[in-house]
């Protein structure tokens, strides 16, 4: 648009068969100057104003009675800016300038004449439309970014809403059950302690299993009531999780390689949740005796890798249990990649990639 509008207004100059004089030249500049500035209309609209003016009364002033179109179409982008104020009194200075700059010309012009030269290179209709213009598109886009912000306030108050009936759901389904798992464990290892039999390692699990998934509901319950304020669980507490793995009488193994570096949370919150799901699967359905966590931090993505030696074997197809599509459907939902299949030498192997938006 900015270089029409400058191919416009030199079009106009040059139909007025100017001599190829100094002073002419400079007109001719000033009129490219005015229309090429409008390119700068919505990063700096005062400053565009202020140049498309000063180019007008220039080029008025060295002789070229050309309208002052590329400033009404700057007083539009600087009204649509909200520069209302401003723009007001640059065209009343506009106004009174034109005449004088007609008046400035070296061929003997009267007053009256100087005003009707003035009046025909910036028409105040044409001036007040421009601005009507631009306060019309700025009152419309303030109207549309209200309506976003109310629909976004909405969508966030729904959520909301369903967060609390989903953490209301979960204490009423689950809270009850668990706790009766855990206190019935409880009572069976303290009557075994009291009589001295031995505690049998199930029972232990058991038993730890309850405290943590009263543990772990808590804090989802937490975070679905207070929006994520309450810190999860993540990659710092993956020791902690592969100990437990342990007390079951899993030989599970924990390697943290290349440089750590800070992650999204959600990166954070979802590869802890592919670990604890990987073991918990190893202990209900492989067998295996041993399994190894594998945690490696690269520039620009954070890879997981969870092995077993159980009973998988290349030759059986897996069964997407709920664990291992709710796997994928965190991975997907990060933009990441996951493969969960048997290896080659037996057992089952579950590896994980998650981009963490870091290049360096």
């Amino acid at each position: 648009m900015a270089v029409c509008v400058a191919a416009v207004l030199l079009i106009a100059g040059l139909s007025e068969n100017h001599s190829a004089t100094d002073i002419d030249l400079l007109g001719y500049a000033l009129l490219l100057a005015g229309g090429l500035a409008l390119a700068a209309r919505r990063r700096a609209p005062v400053a565009v104003l202020a140049v498309t003016g000063l180019c007008a009364v220039g080029y008025q002033a060295v002789g070229f009675d050309v309208p002052a179109v590329a400033f009404l179409f700057a007083v539009y982008a600087a009204v649509r800016a909200g520069h209302r104020v401003i723009t007001v009194v640059a065209a009343v200075m506009m106004l009174a300038a034109l005449p004088l700059a007609a008046l400035a010309l070296p061929q003997d012009m009267s007053v009256g004449e100087a005003f009707a030269r003035g009046r025909g290179a910036l028409e105040l209709a044409w001036l007040v439309a421009a601005g009507a213009a631009g306060e019309a598109l700025r009152q419309a886009e303030r109207r549309a970014d209200e309506a976003e912000r109310t629909r976004e306030e909405t969508a966030l108050r729904r959520a909301d809403e369903e967060r609390l009936r989903i953490a209301r759901e979960l204490h009423d389904s689950l809270t009850h059950q668990i706790s009766i798992i855990k206190v019935q464990a409880e009572v069976a290892v303290h009557l075994a302690h009291r009589r001295g039999e031995q505690v049998p390692e199930a029972l232990l699990a058991i038993r730890e299993a309850g405290r943590e998934a009263t543990r772990e509901l808590r804090a989802t319950l937490e975070t679905l009531r207070d929006d994520g304020r309450t810190p999860p669980h993540g990659l710092d507490h993956l020791p902690e999780l592969v100990e437990r793995a342990r007390a079951t009488g899993l030989d599970a193994t924990l390697t943290i390689a290349g440089q750590r570096h800070e992650v999204p949370a959600a990166v954070d919150r979802t590869a802890y949740r592919i670990v604890q799901e990987s073991l918990t699967n190893i202990a209900r359905h492989a067998a295996a005796a041993t399994a190894s966590v594998r945690i490696d931090y690269r520039p620009d993505a954070l890879a997981i890798q969870v092995d077993d030696d159980g009973r998988a074997t290349p030759d059986s197809v897996p069964v997407p249990g709920v664990g291992l599509i709710g796997m994928r459907e965190r991975v997907t939902s990060l933009g990441g990649h996951l493969r969960a299949e048997p290896r080659g030498e037996g057992g089952f192997s579950v590896h994980a990639e998650l981009p963490v938006g870091r290049t360096s």
